[in-house]
């Protein structure tokens, strides 16, 4: 394999998405840094050895090892002179990529020899290599095999104690998430509680704290919010939009949609379509 860099630097995204990746075979005392980087980078040590130094810690390093480099965190790694890695590395920015790394053992200690799991971790990193070479949608490819590299490092070296806070953090984006997805359907928080294997009664207490509504609030806000742009962008029928926002009965939804707007769908439409 010739030494390759990809370099995609979106630092602005909603959940994550790779911004470089790359394969070098190091020259004796190659060095990089001290520098920062501005997003988090997993480098696999494919053969040789080196140091890693970053919050004022020196990590001696081999085949078998990989390390991760924090953004806005000094940094600096050296080819030993007699024995020089060769290492593969992905990197990754997004405003979820933080709570994906808390969820390994990375965030305390930077390295981990990946005994067992070598293969499946020097997969991820060929199999995102071939992504790069591919001529049309390579960005889709990468991206899916970033998701995967993070389910890997999650479920082969995991966080065991996570800090309540970012569990409950995780639990809420999820239910936001499967609610913002499904909405259309007529599910019921129960259902949501048990897609979450949490206790109705938890969920409901956790999801109030943090979003200022109960999930069920939520729910009808979201449903009644996608009504509202149906009403006012489509010509589809009270009876089909009722159902495509998760209510079977029209003229149930016609009731909460009255209780929430103060007029009827077909009020709001008329306003609306009007003033466009």
């Amino acid at each position: 394999m010739d030494d390759y860099i990809f370099s995609n630097d979106f630092s602005k995204n909603i959940d994550a998405m790779i911004y470089t990746c790359g394969y070098e075979t190091c020259q004796p005392g190659h060095s990089y840094g001290p520098a920062v980087r501005s997003g988090y980078l997993i480098h696999y040590i494919l053969s040789g050895k080196g140091i890693f130094q970053t919050e004022g810690k020196t990590y001696h390093l081999s085949a078998g090892d990989a390390f991760l480099i924090k953004p806005h965190t000094l940094i600096y790694y050296e080819a030993d002179a007699r024995h020089p890695w060769t290492y593969t590395w992905i990197g990754m920015q997004g405003i979820k990529v933080e709570q994906y790394f808390h969820r390994t053992t990375l965030m305390k200690v930077p390295y981990v020899h990946c005994g067992q799991h070598e293969e499946a971790i020097r997969l991820c990193h060929e199999n995102m290599f071939k992504a790069y070479q591919l001529p049309d949608h390579r960005d889709l490819m990468m991206n899916s095999i970033l998701y995967e590299y993070l389910y890997l490092w999650a479920t082969k070296f995991p966080n065991t104690q996570i800090p309540s806070r970012e569990k409950h953090i995780s639990y809420v984006e999820e239910a936001l998430q499967y609610i913002e997805t499904n909405y259309s359907e007529p599910v019921t928080i129960q259902d949501l509680a048990n897609w979450l294997s949490l206790e109705r009664t938890y969920l409901y207490r956790l999801f109030k704290s943090m979003v200022g509504m109960s999930p069920q609030a939520y729910l009808l806000d979201v449903r009644i919010r996608q009504a509202c742009t149906l009403l006012s962008n489509t010509d589809l029928t009270i009876t089909n939009i009722a159902r495509s926002v998760g209510y079977e009965d029209s003229l149930y939804f016609s009731r909460l949609f009255h209780r929430k707007k103060g007029q009827t769908p077909s009020q709001y439409r008329i306003a609306h379509q009007t003033a466009q």
